[in-house]
């Protein structure tokens, strides 16, 4: 028997609409009425959006031709623990910054070693830029985006010392903006693990003491989903 203890719920998802950040070239978010209660005597409406719009998780066919769609993610694993590294400082300075191991090693130093089968949630600030797409996608005049990531050596630092479940972050990409090699997302997804981005709310919750529960909508041969992630605390 598993229990799990907690006194708060924070709810990390972002609220869907049409004018949310999308990535570019991502189709718009469409909400279209098709009953109503003057003809139909019920409300009723379609949506439409992308798989990696509003608070979304990756899974590994969004990276690898053979990957694991997100349909296949199983209940028992959708909970599991999680951390929050808090870099804000380091993002207001600098866009382009990234996680390092140093900022690992100076959390793990206040706090405990990262738990393995860990989510890392990676709070950089980025989240109160939501109500402003241009601010929060940060493209400069080539269409580049500059926003906070996960460093490659921290992500390997992660996931072979650390073996975490995967990662999660405030931004549009737990890849630095400016990286388009997605280093942290095919590290992660490679054994099938957990890629959250455009999470929100990570001021409320604490460094540790986290249980992420993830809501998956099951596309069938999904690249990715949108998702509710709630944090009991």
């Amino acid at each position: 028997m598993k229990t799990i203890n907690y006194s708060r719920i924070i709810d990390l998802s972002h609220k869907i609409h049409p004018n949310i950040p999308l990535w570019p070239g991502d189709p718009a978010v469409q909400f279209e009425t098709v009953a109503d209660f003057s003809t139909s005597g019920y409300y009723l409406r379609q949506f439409s959006m992308g798989e990696h719009s509003g608070t979304h998780l990756n899974s590994p066919q969004s990276f690898y031709p053979a990957g694991m769609g997100v349909e296949h993610y199983s209940p028992e694993s959708c909970i599991l623990p999680a951390v929050v590294i808090d870099i804000r400082e380091k993002a207001i300075l600098n866009p382009d910054s990234i996680l390092t191991v140093n900022d690992i090693e100076r959390w793990e130093s206040q706090h405990h070693l990262i738990p393995e089968n860990s989510i890392v949630l990676l709070y950089t600030g980025w989240q109160e830029k939501w109500h402003d797409p241009a601010a929060f996608l940060n493209l400069d005049e080539q269409g580049k985006p500059h926003f906070p990531g996960f460093g490659g050596e921290a992500i390997q630092f992660l996931t072979q010392q650390r073996k975490i479940r995967g990662v999660g972050i405030d931004s549009h990409g737990v890849d630095p903006g400016f990286d388009d090699s997605f280093t942290t997302n095919k590290l992660i997804l490679k054994n099938n693990g957990f890629v959250l981005e455009n999470l929100t709310n990570l001021n409320q919750i604490p460094p540790t003491g986290i249980t992420l529960i993830l809501g998956i909508i099951k596309l069938t041969g999904g690249s990715g989903s949108p998702i509710s992630v709630l944090a009991l605390i």
